[in-house]
This record gives structure tokens, C-alpha cells and sequence, in this order.
């Protein structure tokens, strides 16, 4: 997926109401966008470059070596960026590929694994006029909660699951254990009108990781870490992420419409 410039945006480009300004952030998971005093962000697209893609396994080629490695690299296969204005929250959740393959040799078979940590451009819309907090992490448990969607009026039968008698998720969560950031499906307000239960306090609509090394969002270079310092001061093997954004010089937001 690739990101063009807004039209009007370009046009206040153009016209000097606003400029193109980028940011250019990675390997910690931490940062933060700063917006000037009496001026605000258009966010409109970003460039990501995965966290994982320098690391290249390499063993013999056993059952045992090449589960091991290839769970090394799940970790990296779940990667979530969000930002937060200090009013509106805006979570991302991409699925990065993996590839392992073997090969033989006069010294005998191997396995490799590794991540594709290709770039991936998205465009996105994200106004504010406060300093932006943007966060990177890896997941890779989200532990899950089944019910079975009985037939109402926004879950007809055979059109979707209601009635289907099939047990899907209708709880996630992605977080801490003990206080998860806990996803529930088909919506908040369904899942108490569906009989499935006291919604947790905190319950969401949407699928998004909280901070946690275990069931939740976890620092790359924390587990780059965990996997030796090596790793963990590539730059190959760190996450860049590049923001495409405009600045204006006003305090109140236009319409953009």
C-alpha cells in the first residue's frame, strides 16, 4: 500500500500556510513528535521498516532447531505502532511475513529463518496540536475468551455467526495478566446484551496491545536484548519508522474535510 500528499494539504504546502516536515524515529520503542507552541501536526503517511529483518538464522536442519528458531522470530511477526495527541488514541497492527528455508551442503543440511522487514507505507490522518506520543512494540500472546453469538436482529443466521453454534472469540486480550487491555467482540455493548457475561473494566472495541513482555506490547530493543547485545545494536535489526507530516502555523485546526 502505498500514500500520496492530501490535495488540499499540498495546496496549503503550496500556498505557504503550512510545511512538509518528517520524523524520523526506531529502535526504542519511545518517542515523541514535538508541536511547537501556536502550531499544529497533520500526520498523513508513514514509512516502517519492521524490527527483526537483520537477524538471520542459521542451523542444522532438525525438527527441534528449526522450531526453535522459527519461535524466536514470532515474536516479530506481530508489530504494533500507535499514537496518542493526549486526546485521540490511533493503534496499528501489522502482520510482518517470515520465511525459513533449507538447504544442503557438502558439510550437510541447514535451516534458515528470517523476517522480511520490506518497508510498508500507509497513509493515515492524524491532527493535533499537542506533542505526539508514538509507540512501537511486538506481540505475540493474546489469549483468548469463546462464546457462541446467538441469533439477533444485527447477527442474523447464516448471514453471520449468530445461531451458527460455533465458539468465537469474543474476548482478547492484549496485556498484562492481570489487567489486560481486554478486546471485546462483537462490540462492548453486545457482548453484556449477548448473555456472555460483566464486561472486565478494561474493556475496548478495538484490538490493540498495552504494554507487557509476556501478553502484551514488548519493546523490540528489549528483546533484542533477550536475544543478545549483538541483536539488539544492529541497525538492521531495529524497527525505523518515518512520518510524513505537515505543520501549520495556527493554533486552531482547520477543516480539512
Amino acid at each position: 500500500m502505498s500514500w500520496s500528499i492530501p490535495q488540499q494539504i499540498e495546496k496549503d504546502i503550496i500556498a505557504g500556510k503550512a510545511t512538509y516536515r518528517t520524523f524520523q524515529t526506531g529502535s526504542g520503542g519511545q518517542s515523541i513528535l514535538p508541536v511547537p507552541t501556536n502550531t499544529y501536526a497533520v500526520i498523513f503517511g508513514y514509512d516502517f521498516s519492521p524490527a527483526g529483518g537483520g537477524i538471520n538464522f542459521r542451523t542444522a536442519a532438525t525438527l527441534v532447531d528449526a522450531t526453535l528458531y522459527t519461535e524466536l522470530l514470532r515474536w516479530f511477526e506481530t508489530q504494533q505502532i500507535s499514537f496518542y495527541t493526549g486526546t485521540d488514541f490511533f493503534p496499528f497492527i501489522h502482520h510482518i511475513n517470515s520465511q525459513g528455508w533449507g538447504e544442503d551442503s557438502a558439510a550437510g543440511a541447514n535451516f534458515n529463518a528470517q523476517i522480511d522487514n520490506t518497508p510498508i507505507s500507509r497513509q493515515v490522518y492524524i491532527t493535533s496540536s499537542n506533542d505526539i506520543t508514538i509507540t512501537h512494540g511486538l506481540i505475540l500472546n493474546a489469549p483468548a475468551s469463546q462464546n457462541a453469538i446467538p441469533v439477533t436482529n444485527r447477527t442474523p443466521q447464516a448471514l453471520t455467526y449468530g445461531g451458527s453454534g460455533q465458539n468465537v472469540n469474543t474476548q482478547t486480550n492484549f496485556g498484562p495478566a492481570l489487567t489486560p487491555q481486554q478486546f471485546m467482540q462483537p462490540s462492548v455493548k453486545d457482548y453484556a446484551d449477548f448473555g456472555f457475561g460483566l464486561l472486565p473494566n478494561n474493556a475496548d472495541g478495538q484490538a490493540f496491545a498495552t504494554p507487557d513482555a509476556t501478553n502484551g506490547l514488548r519493546d523490540a530493543s528489549d528483546y533484542l536484548n533477550f536475544l543478545g547485545a549483538t541483536f539488539r545494536d544492529a541497525a538492521a535489526a531495529n524497527y525505523f519508522l518515518c512520518l510524513h507530516y505537515a505543520l501549520y502555523q495556527s493554533t486552531t485546526p482547520e477543516t480539512r474535510g
